[in-house]
C-alpha cells in the first residue's frame, strides 16, 4: 500500500441513496483516489438526476488503478455484473440490488486483500434485500469477516467527540448475556487499544461499560458485571492495557465525551449507538477494528423513504472517506518509520 493506492468506495443498495450521496461526494472533490464498486447505470442517472458534471469510467477488473489521482472531475467504476435494469424502483426492497450490492461488496474486499485498494469505504445496505436476494447476513460486518476469513473483528463508532466500540453487534437483547465470556471481552478490550493505536493513540485510556444498571450493582442486578467482565478488565490489565470499569452504562459515555477516556467498550449495540447517534447521526463513522485492512462506513442506513429526492446529505460518507484516508496515511507513515 501506498499513498497512491485508491480508496475503494461502494454504493450500497442502489434502491436506496447510496448512488445519490456516492455521486454528490465525488462531485465536492475527495482529495484522494477512489474507485467506486457499484452499478454503472444507477450512478449514471444519479449524476444527470441532480445535473452533476461528472465523467464516468468503467474499470475492468484487471485494470491499473494506480493513476486515478491524474484525471479530476472522474468517477471511477467497478462495475457489478448483470447490470441493474434502468428503470429499478427506488425506495422499494429489490433482490435484485441486493445482490448488486453484496456483489459490490466482495469485489471491494477481494482488491482490498490483493493490496489494489488501500481502505474501503461503505455506503449503507438493506438488509431485506439482501434476504430477499437468498443472502443471509445480518450486515457488512459479517460479510467482511468471512469474506476475509477475519476471526475476530469488532464494530467500532466514531464521531468528533466519542468512540464507542460493540462487544456483541447483530443479536437479539435476550442473546446478549449467554454471548459475552470473559475471552470475548477481553479480546474486544484488545480491539479497543488495537483500533485506538492505528488512530495514532499510543496508550488509550478503555472505560469498559457495565452490562447491567448501574454496572450490576455489586451483584443486585446481575451478576456479569463481577463475574464475566470485571475478570476480564484484570487481564487487560495484566497485559499493559488501560482499561478500567465495568463503569455504569448510563454515565460512562458522558465521561468519554468530557474527555476522561478515550474508548468505550459496550456490551450491546443499543448501549454503544445511541449515544454516538444521539451527538449526531450525520458525522458519525462505522469501524470495522480486526480486518486485514481499513473498513469505515456511513452511520446511517440505505434511506428508502427519501431515495431519488435528491435531498440525501453526503456528510457521513464524507466523514468515512476523511477517517479511511486518515487511518491508511498513519499507516503508510508507521511503516515508512520501520
Amino acid at each position: 500500500m501506498s499513498a497512491m493506492t485508491p480508496i475503494a468506495m461502494t454504493v450500497g443498495d442502489a434502491a436506496g441513496i447510496g448512488p445519490e450521496i456516492v455521486v454528490k461526494l465525488h462531485a465536492q472533490g475527495l482529495g484522494a483516489p477512489c474507485v467506486v464498486y457499484g452499478d454503472t447505470g444507477s450512478l449514471t442517472r444519479a449524476c444527470v438526476s441532480l445535473a452533476l458534471d461528472l465523467t464516468i469510467v468503467e474499470l475492468a477488473p484487471t485494470d491499473p488503478l494506480t493513476d486515478l489521482h491524474q484525471q479530476s472531475g472522474h468517477l471511477f467504476v467497478r462495475p457489478t455484473k448483470p447490470a441493474l435494469p434502468s428503470d429499478l424502483p427506488l425506495g422499494f426492497v429489490d433482490a435484485r440490488a441486493g445482490a448488486a450490492a453484496v456483489q459490490a461488496l466482495c469485489d471491494a474486499i477481494d482488491d482490498a486483500l490483493m493490496g489494489r485498494v488501500r481502505a474501503i469505504v461503505t455506503a449503507p445496505l438493506n438488509k431485506e434485500s439482501m434476504h430477499a436476494a437468498g443472502i443471509d447476513f445480518p450486515g457488512h460486518t459479517e460479510i467482511l469477516a468471512e469474506r476475509s476469513k477475519t476471526p475476530h473483528v469488532a464494530m467500532m463508532l466514531v464521531n468528533d467527540q466519542l468512540r464507542v466500540i460493540l462487544t456483541t453487534i447483530h443479536i437479539a437483547l435476550a442473546d446478549v448475556s449467554p454471548t459475552i465470556t470473559t475471552e470475548l471481552e477481553l479480546r474486544t478490550i484488545e480491539l479497543a487499544s488495537l483500533a485506538c493505536r492505528a488512530m495514532g493513540i499510543e496508550n488509550p485510556r478503555i472505560a469498559v461499560a457495565g452490562l447491567n444498571p448501574h454496572a450490576g450493582e455489586q451483584g443486585k442486578f446481575g451478576r456479569e458485571d463481577i463475574e464475566v467482565i470485571a475478570p476480564a478488565i484484570a487481564l487487560a490489565r495484566a497485559k499493559g492495557l488501560d482499561a478500567s470499569g465495568p463503569w455504569p452504562g448510563d454515565t460512562v459515555f458522558m465521561r468519554a465525551r468530557k474527555g476522561e477516556f478515550d474508548i468505550c467498550v459496550a456490551q450491546y449495540h443499543d448501549q454503544g449507538l445511541i449515544p454516538i447517534k444521539y451527538l449526531g447521526i450525520d458525522e458519525g463513522v462505522n469501524v470495522t477494528v480486526g480486518l486485514p485492512f481499513v473498513r469505515t462506513s456511513v452511520d446511517h442506513g440505505t434511506a428508502f423513504d427519501i431515495a431519488g429526492q435528491g435531498i440525501a446529505d453526503p456528510s457521513s460518507l464524507q466523514a468515512a472517506f476523511d477517517l479511511a484516508l486518515r487511518l491508511t496515511t498513519h499507516l503508510v507513515t508507521e511503516k515508512n518509520k520501520g
